[in-house]
């Protein structure tokens, strides 16, 4: 392995990081923020909002339902917490029964409510009829969304959404809550003496920002690493009592969060609000201050995650057994209508980890009506295959390049694999190639240290557009094996540096028999891994994480 300076020097320049960028990278400050005031149409959206809370008008915050959305709900609860203002109210439409957007049914409630002013976070940018329906009745939209805009904005008061044609905002790539936290930048910056904030209040909603910078798969360059650097600095504070208790119940160490703790144990449980029950439960959770509310909301969420984890099993098992008689495509396209739509996301991804392609995968929402969520494999842009397919074929879609959702009736659900796959077979083949792994270095297993570790940290929080060092070791001995767990479904692998210390390498969720060959105690493997610390006992112990044997 290079020196701990070309080590650093390696990763950076894998990373495409530039020369005049690695400071700024290195050493993220608060102050390299841009000017919230850069984003098009974010002066009128602050003077807007100001005369809503100086004339107390009825305000509505609507925002998606997952782990981006609802932390950008509670951004803006506390906002108006702070300057002690009660006329607003949240709501997150339910994702079974009414789905992802902005809704027709929801818009006539505020008219009859007698909402004033409505602003929308993380969706909205697609809302034409709605947004229209909203502003004839003299309800005032205004859109702050991160998604790509369609040729027909809607006629809404204001739009905020630095991807809008015309908007220089130097970071494109903010979530929808990074997009709530410049929102409340700028209000702060612009009428905090007025209201009495202290400078700098705002740093503290930057946990909730940061949440969703590292739940939302945004990449984790410019502004966005800025927000999940200092997003887990607030985290580890622990302010908030339901997230201070959640953590405390999954075993995590809230004071040495890292980016692993958001992504696999608190993001899985904010999104099993809305995918088995209400989504409203985690933003209380997120925003209560009463200690005895913070651990039955979060007792709750741990109980209906756990219901999910059951929910996934089992149909995962249905999906095996349905593959098994079935023969081998370039895709797959799975569904049941019994199956609840709020996991068909994460049956699709464990489907395209497994079986390594595209899935498609659906069920019915509460009405009956058929819903999917799709998973991409190697470089095909699941969003561009969906709008070749043929007029009709789905009644609506959307999403990213890897991950998306749709609509279908059900006549044309029985339609829908033979036109995929038609339009899969036109891509070519180079974007239909398998993930490959992106592997920063060769190493020896001497060279798995806590120098070299200290400098891998350097790049944390690791996540899209700075993925976490990836090493290949060649030729190494396994010195011995073991499953652990209580179900004995994990596996840990040691081996012995030229020290004779030993070096531990594990994998969740895989066995012995999960690799072919089976793996042998003395079997030479070349081991494709991470670095990670592991605390327990009060003991931390570097280690390896597998990602795969070759």
């Amino acid at each position: 392995m290079p020196n701990h300076i070309e080590l650093l020097d390696l990763l950076l320049k894998n990373r495409e990081i530039q020369e005049a960028d690695r400071e700024r990278f290195l050493n993220p400050s608060y102050d390299d923020l841009y000017d919230p005031f850069k984003m098009l149409n974010m002066e009128r959206v602050c003077v807007r909002i100001f005369e809503a809370i100086e004339a107390k008008e009825k305000i509505l915050i609507y925002t998606d339902y997952d782990c981006d959305g609802i932390p950008a709900a509670v951004i803006m609860h506390d906002f108006f917490h702070k300057i002690n203002y009660e006329n607003f109210f949240i709501y997150i439409p339910d994702r079974h029964d009414e789905g992802y957007g902005l809704h027709m049914d929801a818009i006539d409630q505020f008219i009859n409510d007698e909402v004033k002013l409505l602003i929308t976070f993380d969706l909205g940018i697609t809302a034409v009829e709605e947004t229209t329906k909203a502003q004839s009745a003299g309800i005032d939209v205004i859109i702050t969304d991160h998604h790509l805009p369609k040729e027909e904005l809607p006629r809404a008061y204001a739009i905020l959404n630095p991807k809008q044609d015309g908007d220089l905002y130097p970071d494109k790539m903010l979530c929808g809550a990074g997009v709530a936290f410049k929102l409340i930048q700028a209000l702060v910056k612009k009428y905090g003496e007025y209201w009495k904030i202290n400078n700098g209040w705002e740093k503290w909603l930057l946990d909730m920002a940061g949440v969703a910078t590292l739940s939302d798969q945004v990449p984790l360059l410019d502004e966005n690493r800025i927000l999940a650097y200092y997003g887990l600095r607030v985290l580890q504070k622990g302010r908030r009592p339901g997230l201070a208790e959640l953590f405390k119940k999954a075993g995590v160490n809230i004071t040495k969060l890292n980016e692993e703790d958001i992504t696999f144990t608190l993001a899985p449980r904010i999104n099993a609000a809305s995918r088995m029950d209400d989504p409203m439960k985690a933003f209380l959770m997120l925003s209560t201050t009463d200690l005895a509310k913070a651990k039955t909301l979060s007792d709750h969420l741990v109980k209906i995650n756990d219901e999910r984890k059951i929910m996934v099993a089992h149909i995962m098992k249905d999906v095996k057994k349905t593959l098994e008689k079935r023969e081998d495509k370039s895709l797959i396209v799975i569904g049941n209508p019994a199956w609840r739509i709020g996991v068909l996301g994460i049956i699709a991804a464990k489907i395209t980890e497994e079986y390594k392609k595209p899935a498609f995968v659906w069920g019915a929402d509460g009405s009956g009506e058929i819903r999917g969520s799709c998973r991409g494999w190697g470089d095909v842009n699941l969003v561009e295959i969906m709008a070749q397919l043929p007029e009709n074929s789905l009644i609506e879609f959307g999403g990213h390049k890897g991950a998306g959702g749709f609509a279908v009736t059900h006549t044309e659900i029985h339609f829908l694999e033979e036109r995929l796959l038609k339009v899969f077979a036109g891509i070519s083949t180079q974007e239909k190639e398998n993930k490959e792994y992106n592997i920063d270095a060769t190493i020896l297993i001497n060279d798995v240290t806590n120098e070299n570790y200290k400098v891998i940290e350097k790049l944390a929080p690791f996540g899209m557009a700075n993925p976490k060092p990836t090493f290949l070791i060649n030729g190494i001995k396994i010195f011995a094996i073991k499953e652990f767990g209580k179900e004995k479904n994990h596996l840990e692998l040691a081996f012995k540096n030229n020290k004779g210390k030993i070096i531990k390498a594990i994998a969740f969720f895989k066995t012995r028999d999960s690799y072919n060959p089976v793996l042998r105690e003395g079997n030479i493997i070349n081991l494709i891994s991470t670095f990670e610390k592991n605390s327990f006992a009060g003991r931390e112990e570097l280690r390896l994480r597998i990602i795969d044997i070759i």
